[in-house]
């Protein structure tokens, strides 16, 4: 389950449409920025929206 104001893994997953393997590439890689609460992965709703505007900017 995912921390209150936080998004998880699969949902950013369904957000963004791609993998889980590749939302957490990009994360280690430092392109998507995401934090480890208890031993999983969340991520702030406004970059995870941030991050798809400059995704769909880029197709």
């Amino acid at each position: 389950m995912s921390q209150p104001n936080k998004l998880s893994l699969d949902e950013v997953s369904e957000i963004l449409a791609m993998k889980a393997v590749t939302i957490k590439r990009y994360v280690k890689e430092g392109l998507l920025d995401g934090d480890n609460e208890n031993g999983q992965l969340v991520f702030d709703p406004e970059k995870v929206a941030r991050f798809k505007a400059i995704q769909e900017k880029l197709r």
